[in-house]
């Protein structure tokens, strides 16, 4: 597997967001390629990753009435696919973290949304946070953007879900305590799950 280009570090996000990470694959995309790419999200060709976050929406929706207990443990599960199908995908584009490699986006965006309650809003905000924090990735994340493996691909992107869910809870509180809750029930009104 190569390497993806040691000057991506250097790079202004502007600059990342531009980027393309494919590499020369040999043959047709096995299924473990469809997974990482999360069907054919991955295989957009603008922003792959923006399209990949914006796949999640639809599985957290899924999701939604889940325990929260049960939420995590298919998350783990997920989070375990992920590593799996991003070391045979990165293995497949010949780049450790190929664009079309989204699956990460998926699993970070879970993790931002895993306390908050289903709302259109919240998914909307969760998606524009996580995003930020996945293009910004502050640190652990760009730690774990240097491991060059599966694990490495989808670890920035659980540290950046992290971060995200922080400024989505700081925007909530926010919104709270500037708008109040009296009047009707609003996003940012309801309670984390237990």
């Amino acid at each position: 597997m190569a390497a993806t280009d040691p000057s991506a570090g250097s790079l202004s996000i502007l600059e990342r967001l531009g980027r393309s990470k494919r590499g020369r694959p040999e043959g047709r995309p096995g299924p473990w390629v469809i997974v990482a790419a999360w069907g054919p999200c991955g295989f957009s060709p603008l922003a792959p990753g923006t399209v990949g976050t914006l796949g999640a929406i639809p599985l957290w929706w899924l999701l939604r009435d889940l325990t929260f207990p049960l939420y995590l443990v298919t998350l783990a599960g997920l989070f375990a696919i992920a590593v799996y199908a991003a070391s045979r995908a990165g293995a497949y584009w010949r780049v450790v973290d190929a664009s079309p490699i989204v699956i990460d986006e998926v699993v970070g965006y879970l993790v931002t949304v895993a306390l908050v309650p289903w709302s259109w809003p919240a998914a909307l905000f969760a998606f524009l946070l996580f995003r930020l924090m996945d293009i910004a990735k502050p640190w652990p994340a760009s730690a774990f953007d240097r491991v060059k493996n599966g694990f490495g691909v989808v670890m920035d992107d659980v540290v950046a879900g992290v971060y995200a869910w922080l400024a989505l809870e700081g925007l909530r509180l926010g919104l709270r305590l500037a708008l109040g809750c009296g009047g009707g029930l609003h996003w940012w009104c309801a309670e984390l799950t237990p």
